[in-house]
C-alpha cells in the first residue's frame, strides 16, 4: 500500500498522514525532509531536485508499504504513477492560516517576531501559504496546480475539501482505503 497525501500547508496532511501510518503500522515520509537540507533555523537551504528525488525514491523503495505527505507536483512525471491511492486535503484559508500561525509560534517561540530575519522568514511563509487558494497554476504549489495534477493521477483519489476534524478525516480515509485498495 503506497498512499500519497497532499494539499496546502496547514491543511492537515502531516497530522492525517501520521495517524494513518500508525493505523497501518507503516512509515510516514514528508516532502520537507527531501526538499530542504536540515538547517537551524530550518527551511533555509533547498536541495537540488534530483538529490531530493533520489533520497525519497531510496527511502520509499526500502518499504513495501508507506504513506507520503506533501506536494510533488513539480518533482517529475514518475510521481503520477507511484501511488496506489492519493488523498487531497483542502481546508478553508482562514483556518489554515490560523493553524500555521499557531504552529510557527509553538515551534519557534517569539523569536519569529523579535528577530528581524526570522520575522521576515515567518511573514514570507505566511504570505506564501495565504496565496494557495488564489495563485495560478504556474506559480508553484497552488490549489489550481494541484487540481491540474490530480487530473493526471492514475490511482484512486479521495478529495476531502472541508473543515472536518482529524477524527472525521481519519474515519473517511480508512473507509476509502479499505474499499479502494486491492492487494
Amino acid at each position: 500500500m503506497k498512499i500519497h497525501l497532499f494539499g496546502a500547508s496547514g491543511s492537515g496532511v502531516t497530522t492525517l498522514g501520521q495517524r494513518l501510518a500508525d493505523e497501518f503500522s507503516c512509515p510516514y515520509f514528508d516532502t520537507d525532509d527531501y526538499f530542504w537540507h536540515k538547517t537551524s533555523p530550518p527551511f533555509r537551504e533547498r536541495r537540488l531536485p534530483a538529490e531530493g528525488n533520489t533520497l525519497l525514491t531510496g527511502d520509499l523503495q526500502s518499504h513495501p508499504n508507506w504513506l507520503f505527505g506533501g506536494s510533488v507536483i513539480n518533482w517529475g512525471e514518475q510521481w503520477l504513477t507511484a501511488f496506489d491511492l492519493a488523498i487531497f486535503l483542502w481546508t478553508p484559508p482562514a483556518i489554515r492560516i490560523m493553524r500555521l500561525q499557531k504552529r510557527e509560534l509553538e515551534r519557534y517561540g517569539t523569536i519569529i517576531f523579535e528577530n528581524k530575519e526570522r520575522k521576515r522568514q515567518y511573514e514570507a511563509f505566511i504570505a506564501w501559504a495565504s496565496d494557495y487558494d488564489f495563485g495560478k497554476a504556474d506559480t508553484g504549489r497552488t490549489k489550481m496546480a494541484h487540481g491540474m495534477w490530480m487530473e493526471k493521477l492514475v490511482c484512486p483519489l479521495l478529495r476531502m475539501e472541508d473543515d472536518a476534524t482529524v477524527e472525521e478525516r481519519l474515519k473517511t480515509s480508512l473507509h476509502f482505503i479499505r474499499t479502494q485498495y486491492v492487494n
